[in-house]
């Protein structure tokens, strides 16, 4: 340990530098101050300076100055000379540790993940208060278990927390069980502060601050609910709550300096020893043991909150053994607001039986009947495939084989099926070859679309001649509506797919209109020099079923759009791009 002259230098110096700080923040500016009181940057508090905080804040942070200044005193005092034996010392170490941490540890410890915090809060106290069962002199034995169970509670709380941090089930998630491991965490330190009477060693200005935080609990509670009611108050609220907050701090460095004593009584027989052996590892586990649901409560691997449960993985693409947890996550998913097809309150095993209880169901009424049984929300859903076949591909596999595909194989089976439909579309014009062209299947939405584009994908108002288009395509007979370097060609028959073929010429070519239902030609500018149709490109679903030619051959400019369609055994559409100024609208064929 440092000499009490060393001490008491840090102790001047460190309560010197924050008094300054204070006042240099006050000249130097609202964030200074910030820095200088709360010993963090205020963006890490979500709270922007550059504005200036509100009279009550500034208020605030100088009265905390003070506040902490006092107290920072009062913690830095040196530690009391006298023997300690090796619990002792361990205890004293930790409790400085822990003061550190309550200081300017919590910021670093804080930019890690806030699992790392919380896991390292629980390490630490659990240390701390073996250790606290272990050296402070009880006196009885009924208030050393009474000590052990609510330090059992104080450590289920802090257990609670990580679990929370992790993303697993916790503890409970009530209202009142909640306030319940608060509570025992208020009792942990009521029970020490008693220890620390009957021990002896500790003074009433020690004790005296175990109480003081006590009340700091009691604060806590009303002034959040205060600082989030009184309107601009709540920064200033919780600079209070920070400052007050040191109380604790004060009676953990007091405990730790005042831990020497002189006249400790003789080393208690063996069997002693090993009976509070047991009774700390019983303290130590018994936060482990409540982690444990009783064999009726739902154990849930993945819940809807889960990250992994995001995704939708390719069933071919899963182990045997993550296929269970897939099918976990799309049971209690609720993406897109729906209503998960199983309650939380299930076991995974449970689902996993029901879901292979769906695959097995005739029809959807069977289904629907099954999930009434497990308490879905929606059992009229009823289940699809594309979650089933999670638990049981022989089933689904049979009625639909592609969703046993992993994800190269869907890939391989998608490209496969694009090229043979394009293979099924022919050029209309063979013999007319323009200077670029291209024939594809241009697939459109199941669910209704109205057509397709030509456009100029590099011009700034791409996006607002695109909807401009749309919005006029249904105002005549030719479907087709054209605004600056947009023109959305509509399509006449209630389809999906069509065949288009895509020529560009240097010249209008001849009109050619035997043979066709419809052949229209509208004006469309190119601002950038290009002109082309949407390509529905790797794992897309709308758009040409290969990559269109730039069709402004001549750069940018005005161009002439001729649209020619007709409807056999399936629409096809022919679209001839040329230079030309006019802008009239031209029906060749109606």
């Amino acid at each position: 340990m440092p000499s009490d002259g060393l001490w008491r230098i840090i102790r001047v110096g460190l309560v010197g530098l924050l008094l300054a700080g204070t006042v240099a923040g006050l000249a130097l500016g609202d964030a200074w101050l910030w820095v200088a009181v709360e010993w963090s940057p205020p963006a890490h508090a979500d709270y922007d300076a550059s504005d200036g905080f509100a009279t009550s804040t500034v208020v605030a942070l100088f009265g905390a100055a003070l506040v902490k200044a006092a107290l920072l005193w009062l913690i830095l005092r040196a530690p009391a000379p006298g023997p300690l034996d090796r619990r002792a010392k361990a205890l004293r170490r930790l409790l400085y540790l822990a003061v550190a941490y309550s200081l300017v540890l919590w910021y670093p410890i804080a930019l890690l993940p806030d699992a790392v915090d919380a896991a390292f809060y629980l390490v630490l106290w659990t240390a701390i208060d073996v250790l606290y069962l272990l050296v402070i002199r009880w006196r009885s034995r009924v208030l050393r278990a009474v000590a052990g169970a609510m330090f059992a509670v104080e450590l289920a709380g802090m257990s609670n927390e990580l679990l929370d941090e992790l993303d697993l089930p916790e503890l409970g998630a009530s209202y009142i069980v909640s306030l319940g491991l608060m509570l025992g965490g208020v009792a942990a330190t009521v029970i020490t502060v008693v220890g620390q009477r009957r021990d002896g060693r500790w003074s009433r200005g020690t004790q005296a601050a175990g109480w003081l935080s006590v009340g700091v609990y009691a604060l806590v509670i009303p002034l959040n609910v205060l600082a989030g009611r009184i309107p601009g108050t709540s920064t200033a609220m919780l600079v209070v709550l920070d400052a007050v907050g040191l109380v604790s701090t004060v009676w953990i460095a007091a405990t730790a300096r005042e831990l020497p004593i002189a006249d400790r009584p003789a080393d208690l027989p063996p069997a002693r020893r090993r009976g509070i052996r047991v009774a700390v590892a019983a303290v130590a586990v018994l936060p482990i043991i409540a982690m444990i649901h009783p064999e009726q409560a739902a154990h849930l691997t993945y819940t809807r909150a889960s990250m992994d449960c995001y995704d939708r993985p390719s069933f071919g693409d899963l182990k045997p053994a993550e296929r269970d947890a897939a099918f976990l996550c799309r049971a209690r998913s609720a993406e897109g607001g729906v209503t998960p097809m199983f309650p939380d309150s299930l076991s995974d095993q449970a689902i996993l039986a029901y879901g292979r209880a769906l695959c097995r169901a005739k029809d959807r009424d069977e289904q629907k009947a099954i999930l009434a049984q497990a308490g879905s929300e929606q059992p009229a859903s009823g289940a699809d495939p594309w979650d089933l076949v999670y638990v049981c591909p022989e089933i689904v596999g049979k009625t639909h084989p592609e969703l046993l595909r992993s994800t190269a194989e869907t890939e391989a089976a998608n490209t496969g099926y694009i090229a043979e439909e394009n293979a099924k579309c022919r050029d209309p014009w063979p013999r007319t070859k323009g200077v670029v062209q291209a024939t594809a299947k241009y697939f459109l939405f199941v669910d209704g679309d109205p057509g397709y584009l030509v456009h100029d994908p590099k011009d700034e108002t791409a996006e607002q001649a695109a909807e401009q288009a749309m919005d006029k395509v249904y105002d005549d007979d030719a479907l087709i509506g054209v605004a600056g370097s947009a023109a959305l060609i509509g399509h006449i028959e209630d389809v999906v797919d069509l065949c288009l073929t895509v020529k560009a010429f240097r010249t209008a070519p001849p009109r050619r209109t035997a043979g066709w239902e419809q052949v229209n030609e509208v004006p469309i500018v190119s601002r950038s020099g290009r002109l082309t149709v949407p390509y529905m490109g790797e794992g897309g679903e709308v758009g040409a079923g290969a990559p269109m030619p730039n069709l402004a051959i001549a750069g940018k400019g005005r161009y002439r759009l001729r649209v020619y369609v007709r409807v056999g055994n399936e629409e096809q559409h022919l679209v001839v791009v040329f230079p030309g100024a006019s802008r009239k609208r031209l029906q060749l064929k109606p």
